[in-house]
């Protein structure tokens, strides 16, 4: 896999993309599209305040699949969803990720789609924050993104710049090109793992 960010290839990859309630969340069309454009298979999970700004037939046109956003409904027969997903996905990206979903991650609650999916992952997980900076200069948040960083995860961003909020600070979602760029170099760290037959 090549790590130019113009020309990997991302062919044969199972990505999952989380999807939380942030203005940013319209930044996360374009990281799915962009990895989509790479050959990678991209399901989108989606909660319900993310759908309060992006439609789940946005992503659904981008990837060409259908968004997860229910625990209750199934498009894979005698397989919970989640736990299909969870299975099959080389890695996971949580972009835009709130306060409320990075604790969730660092205290292993799962009490909607998202947060089920991901206590149940098998794969490297990429969290892209994305809040006001008086909520990324909370203490209790940067301990919680201190204990994923102690688990394992990669932490992208966030920027420092204008948020929605009208204040500029940092907070404010990584750019998706270096979203995108730091899930092809987490991809070609790692070995293709082996497939079952789908």
């Amino acid at each position: 896999m090549s790590r130019s960010d113009g020309s990997a290839d991302l062919s044969d990859t199972e990505i999952v993309v989380g999807v939380t309630g942030g203005i940013a969340a319209y930044k996360t069309c374009y990281v799915a599209s962009q990895l989509v454009q790479r050959g990678a298979g991209v399901t989108c999970v989606m909660t319900r305040s993310a759908r309060r700004f992006v439609t789940p037939l946005t992503f659904e046109t981008l990837t060409g699949r259908k968004v997860l956003t229910s625990l209750w409904r199934s498009n894979v027969s005698s397989d919970p969803q989640h736990i299909h997903l969870a299975q099959r996905a080389d890695l996971c990206i949580v972009a835009p990720a709130t306060a409320n979903i990075i604790a969730k991650i660092a205290h292993g609650i799962a009490d909607d789609v998202l947060s089920t999916v991901l206590i149940a992952l098998q794969c490297p997980l990429i969290v892209a924050p994305a809040m006001n900076s008086a909520m990324w200069a909370n203490r209790v948040v940067a301990d919680n993104i201190r204990r994923l960083t102690e688990i394992g995860h990669e932490i992208v961003g966030p920027a420092t710049g204008w948020q929605a909020c009208r204040t500029i600070g940092p907070g404010r979602m990584e750019e998706p090109d270096v979203i995108v760029a730091a899930a092809i170099d987490k991809l070609a760290a790692m070995p293709r793992r082996a497939r079952s037959a789908d």
